[in-house]
């Protein structure tokens, strides 16, 4: 499963907010990069972010003079920062949610951007799109799941951390269909028929919290 490291840009522009936009316009134009992250005054400080749609929206629509603009009037700061091993489903779902388009990749220091481009050109979602695989390990799970409960037991360790693995794939699945929880889950089915497996697993997880 590719992660926002794979896909991410590692050229990336940088500028100071104290720049002004016209500077800021000139190295877009001159890397020819969609955005700038604004850099750090310190370590406690955060980053930020100004993009194209900054510079239409907030200076050229107001006919206001980029030369005398500063880059810190019109950033987004701080501004949202993906975790490079953030899955790309998940960073398209964020972009999604907040309405952005390009995020700066960071881990302790900046690596690289990702955007909306990097997404869908550099992505596998043609190939692999997540849900069927999804589908596919949660059938697979369920599968080894009774095999383990025939082999050693349903009130067995084994068996009761493959239903969990189970329980999160069941769980991931549907919200990623944005669908609506079954009425009967797999492993509720298999409880129907194995009770023990309840009462081991919550004497279990009563003894991790003690």
């Amino acid at each position: 499963m590719l992660k926002a490291s794979d896909i991410m840009t590692q050229d990336v522009g940088t500028i100071r907010g104290s720049a002004t936009v016209a500077e800021a316009v000139k190295l877009m134009k001159f890397k020819n990069l969609r955005a700038l992250i604004v850099t750090l005054r310190n370590s406690q400080d955060a980053y930020g972010i100004v993009t194209h749609s900054d510079v239409v929206n907030k200076v050229v629509a107001y006919g206001k003079d980029a030369k005398t603009m500063r880059v810190y009037e019109i950033m987004t700061k701080p501004c949202i920062v993906i975790n490079p091993d953030l899955g790309v489903e998940y960073v398209a779902r964020l972009f999604a949610l907040t309405n952005i388009r390009i995020a700066p990749v960071i881990q302790g220091d900046l690596l690289g951007v990702v955007s909306e481009a990097d997404i869908l050109y550099k992505g596998d979602f043609l190939e692999n799109p997540k849900v069927p695989l999804l589908r596919r390990e949660l059938d697979k799970a369920i599968e080894e799941a009774i095999a383990i409960a025939e082999a050693k037991g349903a009130s067995s360790t084994e068996c009761i951390d493959a239903w969990a693995l189970v329980e999160d794939l069941e769980a991931e699945a549907t919200y990623q269909e944005g669908a609506k929880s079954p009425d009967t889950t797999p492993f509720q089915q298999f409880c129907l028929d194995h009770p023990e497996i309840l009462k081991v697993r919550h004497e279990k997880a009563e003894s991790a919290i003690a």
